[in-house]
Order: structure tokens, then sequence, then C-alpha cells
């Protein structure tokens, strides 16, 4: 297979250090070598750039467009998947190689962008979020009605369950249909109807049937957890990555160090939600008032676990906020305390170690898949980066290529 040179820029390795000078070539969809006096039959010249290993977003909903519940009532059934694809294009444009779907996405999805008929980052699903009746998960309203933003299907099992019998069944019924992670509501949230954000949501031991679960199975759980005693019973039940975090107390942290959990901090999902609203979005008056009240507090909570070493990975809940907008989760992150560098490694590194790729994805390293972003001009302006994606490339294969992007 051809041998890729890429040529006179900077490198950031995706450990946390600062970008240096050197070469990286790729052979066989892996990096072959990094350094200087290198040769390859081809060479991409990266003179004025920095390349970054391929990001990852630690939380996305690809099958999610547009959170305005009249719309949702609009759209036939099969719109979704195109959607997904469209979304997924636009996220992999912006050097996103890797995503973890957090409901939504079933293995189909999955499955056609691995095959390539569609294209995008590849993808961990979760399939459906494990809700409580009642909570944030459940989407019936005060009429009646159900208005949930993915209907199940046959490869989506319905995951709204009490006691540990159902929740076991729902845990199994999603890793038949193909999940790579199970997800679990330990507390209220913003959109759903009748919930609040602080209020704890499974019991421990319900919650334990479902860490056992999916530890029979080599796999992981998420826990969208926003609330305080919520967060702590999900880290207690041993599940592996915090997602948002909004009210977390020093307690909290403490038990996120102790059993090394990660938190996902999602800082953007809040602000989207206040953007969708200002802009006309059908959004219940009760959901616009939690966005508003959390946002600010979550941008503290996340700056005190920061301070304290708590392990981060990127994460937006895109499909709550526009796909293709993502990296604007950068620059809040770098606003909670982390170095740029910090914040370029939790979207790499780190994110890939989270999602089990820490021995293949999230650093350019010889013998790591060659998953690769072309930056024009300095990497550490986050503000800036969206707009100086140049190339993205994918196993060594360039799938986004310069004025390629929309």
């Amino acid at each position: 297979m051809t041998r890729i040179l890429f040529a006179g820029g900077r490198v950031f390795d995706g450990t946390g250090s600062d970008p240096f000078d050197a070469d990286v070539v790729v052979e066989d969809g892996r990096i072959a070598a990094i350094g200087t006096g290198l040769d390859a039959d081809e060479v991409v010249d990266c003179a004025g750039t920095t390349l970054l290993p391929g990001l990852f977003d630690c939380h996305v909903h690809v099958t999610v467009s547009d959170i305005s519940l009249i719309k949702l009532f609009q759209k036939p059934f099969s719109y979704q998947f195109y959607e997904a694809a469209r979304n997924l294009r636009s996220t992999l444009e912006l050097g996103i190689t890797t995503v973890r779907d957090a409901g939504g996405a079933d293995l189909g999805i999955k499955k056609a962008q691995a095959d390539g008929l569609i294209s995008g980052p590849r993808l961990e699903i979760s399939i459906g979020i494990i809700s409580q009746t009642g909570g944030h998960g459940d989407d019936w309203m005060p009429s009646g009605h159900c208005v949930p933003l993915t209907l199940p299907h046959p490869g989506r099992p319905s995951t709204v369950v009490d006691g540990p019998d159902e929740m076991r069944k729902a845990a199994r019924e999603l890793l038949r249909a193909g999940a790579d992670v199970l997800k679990v509501c330990t507390t209220g949230g913003v959109l759903s109807p009748g919930d609040d954000p602080r209020h704890t949501q499974f019991t421990p031991a319900e919650l334990d049937v479902l860490v056992a679960e999916a530890a029979m199975q080599g796999k992981a759980v998420m826990a969208h957890a926003q609330g305080t005693e919520g967060i702590k019973n999900a880290v207690r039940a041993g599940i592996r990555s915090i997602e948002h975090g909004i009210y977390l107390d020093d307690e909290a942290i403490e038990l996120m160090l102790a059993h090394g959990t990660w938190l996902v901090p999602t800082l953007i999902a809040p602000i989207a939600v206040i953007r969708a609203a200002r802009a006309g979005a059908a959004l219940t008056d009760e959901m616009i008032r939690k966005a508003e009240d959390v946002a600010e507090v979550h941008a503290s909570s996340i700056r005190r676990a920061v301070e304290a070493g708590v392990k981060i990975a990127m994460g937006t809940d895109s499909g709550v906020g526009p796909h293709g907008t993502n990296l604007e989760e950068l620059p809040l992150m770098q606003a909670a305390g982390m170095s740029p560098g910090e914040v370029l490694a939790a979207s790499t590194s780190s994110a890939a170690e989270l999602l089990g790729f820490g021995e293949s994805l999230g650093r350019l390293e010889p013998g790591f898949r060659a998953d690769l972003v072309v930056v024009s001009g300095d990497a550490y302006d986050l503000a800036a980066l969206p707009g100086r994606i140049r190339e993205v490339w994918q196993d060594g294969v360039r799938v986004v290529a310069p004025g390629s992007q929309k």
C-alpha cells in the first residue's frame, strides 16, 4: 500500500504535550513513523499546519436533529436515518472521527458507517436511554401523549423500566440489539417534561443490576447524571462515566476520583437549549426555565472537577444543539480551567481511553490507526478551530479534502 508522508507541519500527539516539529508517515492505515528525514510514495504538504489525532465526541445523538416538539410530530419515522447520515458527515468535517451515540443510533446506522455506505465518524452505540417511569427518558406529556425524541422499533427496544427485573431485561435486550455501552438516567433532566435535574432516579439496587449485566458482557455503563445524589449513586454502582455532572459537590468529586470515574461535561448542551428557544423552537416553559437555571451552576461544577483532577472526556450532546457545531464545546472546557493542550487531550487520547480505544486511537504514535486532522495555523486557538480544519483522514484514507466542507 502507498506510504503517505505528512511533511513540514507540527504534531500534537494527543498526550497533552505541546506541538512539536515533525513529519508523519502513514502506511496500511496505520501510523508507521514520526520524525525527520522520512520517505514515502506520496507527500501531503503540511507547512503552516498542525497535525492532530482524529477527535472524539463522547456524547452525541445522531438521529436527533431538532428538539422542537411540534417538528417531532411532523417527520416520517424513517426520516431520522437520512438525517443521521447528514449529521454524521457534518461531524466528520470537524475532524471528529469517532463518536459515542448516547441514545438513538441503532446497529444499522453503526454498520452502514463501518461498511462505507455512509460517511462519518465510527460509532459506539447505546441504542436506547434506560429510564424509570416518569424519568428523564419517559416522554409522557400531561396531555397523556408521548413525544419521544426516538421511537422504539425492532432495533431499538423500549427502555422505560421499573425494578431490578425490568432493568435486567432491558439491559439484555439492548445488548442483544448491539449496544456497545448501556446508558441510564440516574437523575432528571432539562428536556424531559415532568422531572427536575436535581432529583434522583433509580435505586442503587436497580443500578447494581444494570452494571452487573453490562459487566458480564464486557460492557460499561454511562449515566445521564445531573443531580448530586444521582451522580453519587452512579459512581458507587461502578458506572464508568458521568454525563453532564451539573450539580457536583465535594463528596461527588471525591467519589469520582476514588473510583476513577470519567466526566463528560457537555457544557454546550444547556446553552443550545436556550439558543433553540430564542430561535423559536417549540419547547415548554418548564424546559426553558430548567436550561436557564442549570447553565451557570454547570460551568461552576465542571471548573471544580477540573481543579480536583477528575478525568475529563469531550462530549457535546449534539442533537440537542446542531450537529456540525460540536467544537463549540472546546472553548467552554478551556473557560472551565483546562489548558488548550488538556482540552485537546480530552478530545483525543482521554476520550479514546474512555471508549476503550486507548491502544489504537487518540494519539499520533507508530502502530496506531491513522486518524489525522490537518489544522491550518495554531491548533491551540480553540475558538477558531472549526474554521481551520483543512483535511481529515480516517484509517489512512482522506475523507475530508481541502474545500470539501460545507
